[in-house]
């Protein structure tokens, strides 16, 4: 792949996959923005890379919030020029507590909206002026596997999600005549070091049971995707979902 450097903003990049993501950009030699809304995430991703010898910038970004967004990208824009790589990764996840959709109150869904899917729109349309300056840019937006499998008592976080993936299509059609790419990343069963209370060991086995391939996944096998698709080797391939599951069997 392409070793020129490229300015690459990593929402949600201070934990998780995302840190993972951001670890993997500034290791390629490309200058990384850790957006985030933990200021104390952010700027220990900023020091790793640091520490390694890359080159980084830690900015405590609200996604949900316009103004926050807007002033990330400027933040980026003066310091590295322009914004080259956009990897839409903030959401809430980890945090919810599943019950039956009866149950989830209009609050809670718009506050998993305003994160997981309003972030995304305004994280892309805060960036897109400077991808269509220099006619090229690569959008890659995480999305989830409940998507498709419409997974029970989760009900806020999986139509956050399909709202992603049908704002894909969208951004791949009207950015696609400036050379910039929109694609999503769809993972399932990724552990990580976020604790999880959302599924039980029974829960595990049952999904795993359902997988061709029997073991619950890493971050590795998400971020060289994730790389790829930001990568000038995929100037080819836009509006596409990219299901990283082990082979998940979707009744």
């Amino acid at each position: 792949m392409s070793t020129k450097q490229r300015v690459v903003v990593v929402t949600g990049g201070g934990q998780g996959i995302g840190r993972e993501y951001a670890i993997a950009f500034a290791a390629r030699g490309d200058a990384v923005v850790i957006a985030d809304l933990n200021s104390e995430n952010a700027e220990s991703v900023h020091r790793e890379i640091q520490d390694q010898g890359g080159t980084s910038l830690a900015v405590v970004t609200n996604v949900a919030d316009k103004a926050s967004v807007d002033a990330m990208v400027q933040k980026t824009a003066d310091r590295f020029g322009t914004v080259d790589v956009l990897i839409n990764n903030a959401a809430i996840f980890s945090a919810l507590k599943m019950k039956p959709f009866e149950e989830i109150s209009p609050d809670e869904w718009e506050k998993v909206f305003a994160v997981n899917s309003r972030g995304v729109f305004l994280c892309a349309q805060a960036v897109a002026p400077y991808m269509k300056k220099q006619r090229s840019g690569r959008i890659v937006n995480i999305s989830s596997s409940v998507v498709t499998t419409g997974r029970a008592n989760y009900a806020h976080y999986v139509a956050s999600k399909g709202a992603v993936s049908a704002l894909n299509k969208s951004l791949a059609t009207e950015l696609g005549e400036y050379n910039i790419t929109s694609n999503v990343v769809s993972p399932h069963g990724i552990v990580t070091e976020i604790p999880r209370e959302t599924i039980t060991d029974d829960q595990w086995a049952g999904m795993l049971a359902e997988q061709a391939i029997k073991r619950k996944g890493t971050p590795q096998d998400v971020v060289a995707a994730v790389v790829f698709l930001a990568s000038e080797e995929a100037g080819y391939i836009t509006g596409q979902t990219l299901l990283i599951d082990g082979g998940l069997r979707y009744t």
